[in-house]
């Protein structure tokens, strides 16, 4: 139990605030790496660390983002919305500054694969590219668009759900009973600020339910 002296913040009053404390207290967060396509046939490559798994049956992803100030909405959003897909890659410890990259702002219509010198992979049940250096990439389609947050003077959200039709691993990554090797995989996750974490050594812990069902019998 924490013995020190709370300090309450209102959201609604401290603006300047908010995302560096949420960012910094919900973490560490996995970061979607998410490919698209535009109208065009370009590819698009961005990074969301506001990004999880939402179901395995069925399979749901999602990511959200903010809408920018500079356009209607961000490439990976205006893209996934007009073509119905994306593509989630994992983004690991060896990628990472190659994942970084590709969050820089550029003109809509450029190729952050190309930008970050990232080779593209085909996929095969949707048109947007994968990462090829990556050990796990699913494919996806849109399943909704919510958005959030219309409130006077705030940014709108939009969460972008996608249902995994397609997965591409690496069998390096998975062990002899098919199970993906994590630890191996390295997945790098965003805490505040501008810090990243990997994970720790994984331990063990039985759930609790289990072990009392275990020791009634």
């Amino acid at each position: 139990m924490s013995g020190g002296k709370f300090r309450f913040i209102d959201p609604d009053q401290q603006d300047g605030f908010r995302r560096g404390i949420f960012n910094a207290i919900i973490a560490p967060r996995p970061i979607g790496w998410i490919s698209t396509l535009d109208p065009d046939g370009n590819a698009n490559l961005a990074p969301f660390s506001y990004f999880g798994l939402f179901s395995s049956s069925p399979p749901i992803i999602g990511f959200s983002c903010n809408t920018p100030e500079d356009r209607h909405a961000k490439d990976t959003l205006a893209n996934a919305r007009e073509s119905g897909e994306f593509v989630y890659n994992m983004a690991t410890r060896s990628l990472v500054e190659k994942v970084n990259a590709t969050s820089t702002p550029l003109a809509a219509g450029t190729d952050e694969f190309e930008f970050a010198g990232l080779e593209k992979a085909p996929s095969v049940k949707v048109r947007p590219p994968r990462v090829a250096a990556t050990p796990a990439s699913f494919e996806c389609v849109v399943d909704r668009i919510v958005r959030l947050g219309d409130r006077e003077g705030g940014l709108a959200t939009h969460v972008t759900f996608g249902r995994v039709v397609g997965m591409h691993i690496d069998e390096d990554y998975l062990d002899r009973d098919g199970r993906f090797l994590t630890q191996k995989a390295d997945p790098v996750a965003r805490l505040g600020g501008l810090q990243y974490a990997v994970s720790a050594p994984p331990f063990d812990l039985p759930r609790q339910f289990r072990r009392a069902r275990e020791e009634s019998y």
